[in-house]
C-alpha cells in the first residue's frame, strides 16, 4: 500500500511579515469572515492575510506533498480559545457552530477552483486543530472535570465537521486532532474519561482523522479510541518512539500510523551546526539530505508495513527561519519517500 506523504501545519511567515501584524489581520478577516464579507474583496486583507495564507499554501503543494496542511500561521492554540473565550462569556464552554470557523480552510476553500486549476489536480487538504486536553490544559488546568472536558470536545469536533469539504476542486482527506502535550503534560483523568473524551472530539465523517502525538507515552490508552484512525508521531528526532508501539499492537486494535521521518527540531538543528562552525547555516545546511530520510523511512516502512499509511516531517515547521527552508524540507521529504519502493 502506497504511504502517503502530509505535513503537520505550521510554516513560516514570508520574510518582512511580523507575526504581530498578521494576528491582527487574522483576527479581523475571521470577524469578517463571521459576518458574511467577502475578505479577497478587503484591501488590507487581502494584502495582510489572504495572500500570505494563499502564497503559503501555494508552496506546500508545490513541494509534492499528496496531502498539505493549510499553512498554520496564527498561534494554534488561540484558533480556537479565542473563540472558545466568546462562548465562556455567554456561560457556556461549546462554541457555537457557526462560529467554529478556520479562516485558513474557508479562504483555500474559498479559492478552491484557482487553486486546482494553477496545479491541474484537485486539492486534497489536511485540516490540524489542536485538540481538548490541549486546549483544556491552557485553560483550566491538570484537574479534570468531565462536563468542561466534554464541552471542549464538542468544540473541537465542530470545528473539525465545519472543516470537511469534498467538491470538484478540493477534498478534506485527513482531519488531524494535535495533542502535543499527551505523554508530558497529561490531565489528571481516568484513561476512560481520556477515551471518552476524544471519542467525542472525533465524532464526524468524510475524512481519515489522525491524532498528533509527540511522545508515544501512554498509546496504549488512545488504542482504545474508537473512532480513531490513525496515531501519529514524531520518530526522526525521537527515535524511541516508534518502539512503543508495535506492528501487532496497531493490527489488534485496528489502527493505522504516521511516523515523521524528517527532521523538523530547528532550535538543535541550529545548535548542532553551530557546534561545527556554521553559525549561519543556508538552507540546504538546514535540511536533512535526502538519502538520510530514505533510510529512517526504510526502517519505519520495514517495521511498519501496511500499517504505515502516512509519513512526512515530525512536525509543524512555523519556527524555521524562512520559507524556502522549509518548502526545501517538504521537497526533501517527498523525494524521499517516493524514491523508496512502498513508497
Amino acid at each position: 500500500m502506497e504511504t502517503l506523504v502530509d505535513d503537520i501545519g505550521s510554516f513560516p511567515l514570508p520574510f518582512g511579515v511580523g507575526r504581530e501584524s498578521f494576528s491582527r489581520a487574522y483576527q479581523l478577516a475571521r470577524e469578517a469572515i463571521f459576518q458574511g464579507k467577502d475578505i479577497m474583496k478587503d484591501d488590507f486583507l487581502q494584502s495582510n492575510f489572504c495572500s500570505i495564507v494563499l502564497d503559503s499554501f501555494r508552496k506546500k503543494v508545490a513541494s509534492g506533498l499528496d496531502i498539505a496542511n493549510f499553512p498554520q500561521q496564527y498561534d494554534g492554540i488561540k484558533q480556537v480559545s479565542d473563540i472558545i473565550h466568546l462562548a465562556m462569556a455567554n456561560g457556556s464552554f461549546v462554541v457555537d457552530q457557526d462560529k467554529a470557523v478556520l479562516p485558513e480552510v474557508y479562504l483555500i476553500n474559498q479559492q478552491a477552483k484557482v487553486l486546482s486549476e494553477e496545479f491541474g489536480k484537485k486539492i486534497q487538504l489536511r485540516v490540524s486543530v489542536f485538540g481538548p486536553m490541549e486546549q483544556y490544559l491552557h485553560e483550566v488546568g491538570k484537574t479534570a472535570y468531565a462536563d468542561v472536558l466534554d464541552g471542549f470536545a464538542e468544540t473541537i469536533r465542530r470545528f473539525a465537521k465545519n472543516s470537511i469539504l469534498n467538491n470538484k476542486y478540493i477534498e478534506t482527506k485527513v482531519v488531524s486532532i494535535d495533542e502535543p502535550s499527551f505523554g508530558f503534560s497529561n490531565i489528571q483523568a481516568t484513561p476512560d474519561l481520556i477515551c471518552q473524551v476524544l471519542e467525542k472530539a472525533f465524532d464526524f465523517q468524510g475524512a481519515t482523522r489522525q491524532i498528533h502525538l509527540h511522545s508515544a507515552s501512554g498509546v496504549h490508552d488512545l488504542l482504545r479510541v474508537k473512532n480513531l484512525d490513525v496515531l501519529s508521531f514524531e520518530y526522526a528526532a525521537s527515535p524511541s518512539n516508534i518502539e512503543a508501539v508495535s506492528k501487532s499492537l496497531l493490527e489488534k486494535a485496528d489502527k493505522q500510523i504516521r511516523v515523521g521521518v524528517s527532521r523538523t527540531d530547528i532550535d538543535s538543528i541550529l545548535a548542532e551546526l553551530y557546534e561545527k562552525g556554521v553559525a549561519k547555516p543556508s538552507a540546504e545546511q538546514l535540511v536533512e539530505p535526502e538519502e538520510t530520510i530514505k533510510k529512517r523511512y526504510k526502517v519505519a516502512k520495514e517495521k511498519y508495513g501496511d500499517k504505515m499509511t502516512f509519513t512526512g516531517p515530525d512536525c509543524g515547521l512555523g519556527g524555521w527561519p524562512s520559507q524556502e527552508a522549509a518548502q526545501l524540507l517538504l521537497e526533501h521529504t517527498v523525494k524521499a519517500v517516493k524514491a523508496t519502493p512502498g513508497g
